[in-house]
């Protein structure tokens, strides 16, 4: 199944697809008026859909039945992790965290970032992508960085009573597995610090804030690959529930 992004679809209505998906439907797949087409609004719902008008630069769409998805919009993970010094690994992290399931990511400043900014504007075109390619019907939200401090102060809306734990590499510390820390059927939030570690003092605010330290493992894993583990520790464990 070839899957097609209109933010604007609805049960029963017209939707118009952008340039780019209007081009890849009209261009590269060579779709006519009346061809079917499936199309997600990157919020859990997915059509069948026919074509009514196949113009490259804005491909009209009707949708003619809402079809059941094996994705639940629940439980949802927010990754928050500091950007990596090279960009490309972030990117790397979006596409396959998107694949495996993320709800949410959120770039981090950290007191040891040795990157503070990052365009969301490729990642967020990576997601799309990733979204597409996985046949997912939720598209996460990427949010610009933030400083810790801050954020930590913020409300997590978009979560239902969410477990929260931060994985930091001070083995002097307790800390538990975050697979046994997970618990099946539960949002989460997972916070993943920049190549040089969360500081103490960042550690010591997040635990104030209510959050739980968890360890990856006994490998010292890069920022970009405990992300993605902490995502597939988090799919696994809600799969198995299923």
């Amino acid at each position: 199944m070839q899957l097609f992004y209109c933010p604007d679809m609805a049960a029963g209505g017209l939707g118009t697809l952008d340039a780019d998906e209007s081009r890849h439907a009209v261009r590269v797949m060579r779709l006519r008026e009346g061809d079917p087409i499936h199309v997600t609004d990157g919020r859990g719902h997915l059509y069948a859909c026919r074509i009514v008008a196949a113009d490259d630069r804005a491909c009209t769409v009707e949708a003619a039945e809402v079809l059941p998805t094996t994705h639940s919009p629940l439980p949802t993970l927010h990754l928050a992790v500091a950007p990596t010094k090279n960009p490309s690994r972030m990117e790397w992290l979006v596409e396959k965290a998107v694949e495996v399931g993320v709800g949410e990511i959120t770039l981090l400043q950290c007191d040891h970032s040795e990157r503070t900014f990052l365009k969301t504007d490729r990642l967020e075109r990576l997601a799309l992508s990733a979204m597409k390619q996985s046949l997912h019907t939720l598209l996460p939200r990427i949010n610009p960085a933030v400083k810790l401090s801050d954020w930590l102060h913020f409300p997590l809306s978009t979560l239902h009573s969410p477990l929260k734990f931060i994985a930091h590499c001070e083995a002097d510390q307790p800390r538990r597995p975050l697979g046994e820390a997970l618990v099946a059927g539960r949002d989460a939030v997972v916070l993943i610090g920049p190549e040089g570690d969360f500081s103490p003092a960042e550690i010591a605010l997040a635990l104030d804030c209510g959050f739980q330290p968890v360890s990856l493992g006994p490998s010292r894993l890069r920022t970009e690959t405990a992300a993605l583990y902490a995502a597939c520790a988090f799919n696994l464990i809600n799969d198995k529930a299923q």
